[in-house]
């Protein structure tokens, strides 16, 4: 099994060739809107250095969002490009639970786990789950202020992490169950390869002519968006 997997969520991309569950290559670059010319680039780069062809994979993965509108819209244009020229399926990882898959291992596992996206102003693209990945907020646009994830935090100790919790940690990180990793999380193509191998195995695949990229469009207007306040 022999996947190739695309991360443009966020500024610049990544992207990874795992083979039967282990990594083999991957290439992260984080620049500011990288183009659709240097993501195919990498991706043909990571194969061959892997050893194999393109015409050699199984299946291509990206992640699907949320994230940026632009980074999106290249990495799942090309992705599906890839897989009508090579006639392979393709499988679409959350943005949000390969982020989490990050982060899992260095905290207890009765700790919940938000990853968060940043969007505009105050806003993040955000979800929660817990330590199985197991989805205990669905995703959602959130606007940041005091009250958010307040019954929450008072219940349960919360990580929270991505690029947009630099918003979160000024309001919520003087709360005793409100973590914030020490490093930089970024969206990786790594863990859309890891979790894209599990949807393989269980022939997880999407619709190449109908799938789009989840780009949370209900929330990318002018109108009011709501707070995440309680579970």
């Amino acid at each position: 099994m022999l996947i190739l997997s695309i991360d443009t969520t966020t500024r610049g991309c990544s992207v990874a060739v795992h083979q039967d569950n282990t990594l083999v290559a991957s290439y992260d670059l984080l620049t500011d809107r990288s183009s659709s010319a240097m993501l195919t680039t990498l991706m043909k780069n990571a194969v061959e250095h892997a050893g194999f062809s393109l015409e050699a994979l199984d299946a291509v993965a990206v992640a699907k969002g949320p994230g940026s509108y632009t980074g999106l819209r290249v990495g799942v244009s090309t992705a599906k490009g890839l897989c009508y020229a090579l006639d392979k399926p393709l499988i679409a990882i959350s943005s949000l639970e390969a982020l989490t898959t990050q982060t899992t291992a260095f905290y207890p596992n009765d700790f919940l786990f938000c990853p968060m996206i940043d969007a505009r102003r105050m806003e993040v693209f955000a979800a929660v789950y817990n330590s199985d990945l197991e989805l205990i907020l669905p995703t959602q646009a959130v606007i940041i202020d005091t009250d958010s994830f307040g019954e929450l935090l008072q219940e349960r100790s919360v990580v929270f992490f991505g690029d947009g919790a630099a918003k979160c940690k000024p309001i919520l990180g003087s709360h005793p169950n409100a973590f914030f990793p020490g490093q930089a999380i970024e969206p990786s193509a790594r863990t859309v390869g890891v979790l894209a191998t599990k949807a393989y195995a269980s022939a997880q695949f999407e619709d190449l002519a109908s799938f789009e990229p989840y780009y949370l469009k209900d929330f990318m207007g002018t109108k009011p968006r709501n707070r995440i306040v309680n579970p």
